[in-house]
């Protein structure tokens, strides 16, 4: 029986646990829970793609860097031993500007910037649990895009407070802006067309015709 059928989820679980689990054990840690993961649709693949491609084209030349989903984050200091870790993720989008987190099996530590894309199984996760676990760790900024609705979430970590402002709801349409990137400028219309005016035909009077 394979190990995604066994796993209690009444016990809690460390990162140590995890790296012992097979690959196609798709799995996510909140404060030890595991949290099975569902295959991303189409569409989700589409808007990560897009995304990670402009903020990749960006990020050329600069010391950030950016990786889609599966990659593993963990949320734990440097020094933190595997089996010490409880919050193991898979955000859809991380952006890592400080390469000392990142090692051969992830980022230990938090990302400067989150993307996840919203989808029904992820909805309470994304919206909930996960921002006030990246606000906790001081991801410093997050964003939630909703392929469906054709919006984005956007939260910012207040350097004073070390915690998130007043969420900025956008529509995804013409062209975004991030706060971390001011001259990174993304352009949603590659991924959500403008919908095609209505071309209206006038009828032809009684007895007419079109020529």
């Amino acid at each position: 029986m394979s190990l995604a059928y066994q796993l209690d989820t009444q016990q809690r679980y460390t990162y140590q646990d995890y790296l012992r689990w097979p690959d196609d054990v798709r799995y996510e840690l909140l404060d030890g829970e595991p949290v099975m993961m569902s295959a991303p649709s189409t569409m989700h693949q589409r808007v990560i793609r897009e995304l990670v491609r402009q903020i990749g084209n960006f990020l050329l030349g600069k010391s950030c860097e950016v990786f889609p989903a599966p990659f593993d984050v963990c949320f734990a200091a440097a020094d933190a031993a595997d089996d010490q870790i409880n919050n193991v993720v898979q955000p859809d989008i991380s952006v890592i500007c400080d390469g000392n987190k990142i090692h051969d099996k992830g980022c230990k530590g938090a990302p400067d910037w989150i993307i996840e894309v919203l989808s029904p199984s992820t909805a309470s996760r994304d919206l909930i649990h996960k921002l006030r676990l990246y606000e906790r760790y001081g991801v410093r900024e997050y964003w939630v895009v909703h392929p469906i609705d054709r919006v984005v979430m956007m939260w910012q970590l207040s350097a004073d407070s070390g915690r998130y402002g007043a969420v900025l709801i956008e529509e995804t349409q013409g062209m975004q802006a991030s706060g971390l990137f001011p001259d990174l400028v993304l352009e949603w219309d590659v991924l959500f067309p403008p919908p095609k005016p209505l071309v209206y035909v006038k009828e032809p009077p009684p007895g007419g015709y079109y020529s």
